[in-house]
């Protein structure tokens, strides 16, 4: 069974002949109106608006008819009024009354249309003819009640628009239209013509119209809606760029790799999508309510009626209003749109700050973590490593061996000669020049120093040479005992020298461990890399949890091992040796700038390449889960009180007379239940979300997986 996106009630997919096909996804409706709802939301409102502003004047008249003159040629009057209400702004329940019917389902436009009529028709008949049924005429409640449930419902449009705001502003960013360059020569086309390997220009101030690869030009650029990034990044030749992105400054020339449903931006918009009609396995519950909630209450409804009607004695009056009251205070939406509301305001929240969650039940999972398990290099820490310590043999002086290291290195483009040139430039030290630079692959790098041969040689590659490393052993130790890795500088077949190299953490995350545990998670790291290495960082940020010197496949025997134990498992990674764990995890959560293999893994993608949307996705998961729970609270918690109340549960205190103003007081209530629910969920798109979400997370535990 499909739930409704608009008013969340079950559709029977084989049997609904109501149906969207939008993005490739098939959508179901209960009624007509909610399919025009979804289909042309703007559309919709205008047409509420409309009938509002026929219903509030015709209801008004209505009231001061019954109220202030109550003679019969005003009852008549109310009648006249009653059925333009009825039957133009309330057309649309009889409609979705209809198409319920067909489907053989239930929906809250047959609650309304049976209840509103009930009461208008005794109304009429009444006056029709008098003398045969109790008097009493009830045009100002079926009136009022058709308003005030209109009323709601263009309420909860306005509120539903807000909380899919991310979606909408989503299709805005991407441009019509692109400049084409071909043959030395710009043309504009349309964005659907771009193909991959097109050269695109984009000028200050114009969205980029492709993912691609910036081939010609210098400038930054705004990514914030897409990767949640607040600032401009300065982007230039190989750098990639995202369709929908903001050209800040300079003109450049992109190349297309991905256009239309193959960019960036239509992969977020496809996850937001998803994201709203997910069915979480909190969600099954309030569906099965829905479900059967229509033939319940209006079961509840005859019952109440005849109850009071003949049991009591109180009349046929009385009981027709016992019927309208039970039928129009229900609200089955408020079961349905439990779900869906929270999940539509909070993925795109999370989109807006760079995280996505793929799959149904992605947010679920995330918010049940209490471990995350990560991966070191390139997660945790910095992707350019950084000279950590100088070692000199005498009476060579540390600038001596800086200079003629970064004379080696000069020109080169890898990781440790950008270390080796930064180190440099950052102490004022001029690389001496040296000659005939030869790059030996895997052992370092050789030249000419003058008459000199010198070279930078890896530590393990120097002592298979047989360099005498005893002058530098005061220096090795403690470099060895951190982890750090090294080379020797060499002249002429000595040592004079050495520089230790170590990537240090990546920006904020040691904050963003210390986010997790203040959540109750336990943090700890599975890493390939060597024993002192890992566990140096694992210090720095205070883990005790370490596996080091894992492989691939260790990587997921320990996950598994530790999904064993009871524990609900994250994994964070970022490379193609990471991908199996990522899928063996109950929540893989991938770094956005690894691999693709990593990224198609993972039920979370953080776009921005920082650890520190770890604790974000997961903050964010819980606060919407728990938003969910609160709603559905609320959805169980209307109807418990309210309908008993409907029943006559007041009556032995009130009397009969409550039934005057409980139909209206009904109609209130039922028009704002499911928009109250959908503003709470709009409380996710605050900084702290709703106290809901402040409840305790579990406390993480330390079993010792085999």
């Amino acid at each position: 069974m499909a739930t409704d996106p608009i008013c969340g009630m079950f559709v029977d997919e084989a049997s609904s002949s109501l149906r969207l096909v939008r993005a490739n996804r098939t959508y179901y409706f209960c009624s007509v109106g909610c399919l025009r709802s979804f289909a042309s939301p703007q559309a919709e409102r205008r047409e509420l608006r409309r009938k509002l502003a026929v219903a509030w004047p015709l209801s008004v008249a209505i009231v001061g008819l019954t109220y202030g003159v109550a003679s019969a040629p005003a009852l008549w009057a109310c009648a006249a009024l009653a059925a333009i209400v009825q039957f133009y702004p309330g057309a649309g329940f009889y409609a979705g009354a209809r198409d319920a019917i067909r489907q053989r389902l239930g929906n809250m436009d047959l609650l309304i249309a049976v209840g509103t009529t009930a009461a208008f028709a005794y109304s009429v008949a009444t006056l029709v003819v008098p003398g045969r049924l109790p008097p009493g005429t009830y045009f100002d409640a079926s009136a009022l009640i058709v308003t005030l449930i209109l009323t709601g419902n263009f309420l909860e449009r306005l509120t539903r628009a807000r909380a899919g705001s991310a979606l909408l502003r989503l299709g805005e960013l991407l441009p019509s239209q692109a400049r084409l360059v071909r043959d030395g020569t710009e043309r504009t086309v349309a964005v659907g013509a771009i193909v991959p390997g097109d050269r695109l220009r984009v000028t200050p101030g114009e969205r980029v119209p492709a993912d691609g690869v910036v081939r010609a030009g210098t400038t930054t650029v705004d990514e914030a809606f897409l990767t949640g990034e607040p600032l401009p990044v300065p982007r230039g030749p190989g750098d990639r760029v995202l369709a929908g992105s903001m050209n800040v400054e300079g003109a450049v020339e992109v190349e297309a790799t991905g256009a239309g449903s193959d960019t960036f931006l239509a992969q977020v918009g496809r996850l937001l999508t998803d994201a709203e009609t997910a069915r979480l396995p909190l969600r099954r519950t309030a569906d099965r309510v829905a479900s059967g909630f229509v033939p319940i209450v209006l079961g509840l409804a005859v019952a109440a009626s005849l109850f009071w009607g003949i049991a009591e004695h109180a009349g046929v009056a009385v009981a027709v209003l016992a019927f309208v009251t039970v039928a129009i205070t229900a609200c089955p939406c408020a079961f349905g749109l439990a779900t869906p509301a929270a999940i539509l305001v909070g993925t795109g929240r999370a989109a807006e700050e760079g995280v996505l969650f793929r799959g149904e039940d992605a947010i679920e999972r995330a918010a049940r973590v209490d471990l995350v398990l990560t991966d070191k290099t390139g997660t945790l820490t910095s992707v350019s490593p950084e000279v950590a310590s100088i070692g000199v043999v005498p009476p060579a002086s540390e600038t001596e061996v800086l200079a003629l290291a970064a004379g080696l290195e000069l020109g080169a483009s890898h990781p440790l000669a950008r270390a080796v040139a930064k180190r440099a430039r950052e102490r004022g030290v001029v690389p001496v020049p040296v000659d005939d630079i030869r790059v030996d692959p895997g052992r370092g790098v050789r030249g000419r120093w003058g008459v000199s041969l010198v070279g930078l040689v890896r530590g393990d590659a120097a002592e298979a040479s047989g360099v005498d490393l005893s002058p530098l052993r005061d220096w090795l130790g403690p470099v060895e005992d951190t982890g750090d890795s090294w080379s020797v500088l060499v002249q002429e077949g000595r040592a004079v020298g050495g520089l230790a190299f170590r990537v240090g953490l990546a920006s904020g995350v040691p904050e963003a461990v210390a986010s997790i545990r203040s959540e109750g998670i336990e943090v700890g790291i599975v890493s390939g890399d060597t024993e002192r290495a890992t566990r140096r960082v694992a210090e720095e940020l205070g883990i005790r949890l370490v596996h080091a010197a894992a492989d691939p496949a260790r990587k997921v025997e320990l996950v598994e091992a530790y999904r064993r134990s009871g524990r609900h498992v994250a994994f964070v990674g970022d490379g193609i040796n990471d991908a199996a764990a990522l899928a063996a995890a109950e929540l893989g959560i991938a770094i956005g700038s690894g691999t693709d293999v990593a990224r198609e893994a993972g039920q979370v993608l953080l776009v921005r390449s920082e650890f520190s949307g770890v604790p974000r996705a997961i903050a964010l998961a819980r606060r919407t889960v728990a938003q969910v729970r609160w709603n559905l609270r609320w959805a169980f918690g209307y109807n418990l009180v309210l309908l008993p109340i409907a029943a006559g549960a007041l009556v032995p205190w009130l009397g009969l007379a409550v039934y005057r103003y409980l139909p209206v007081a009904g109609a209130v209530a039922m028009a704002l239940s499911s928009t109250t629910v959908v503003l709470a969920s709009l409380a996710l798109r605050g900084p702290g979300g709703h106290p809901a979400s402040n409840a305790p997370a579990s406390a993480g535990r330390d079993p010792a997986p085999s």
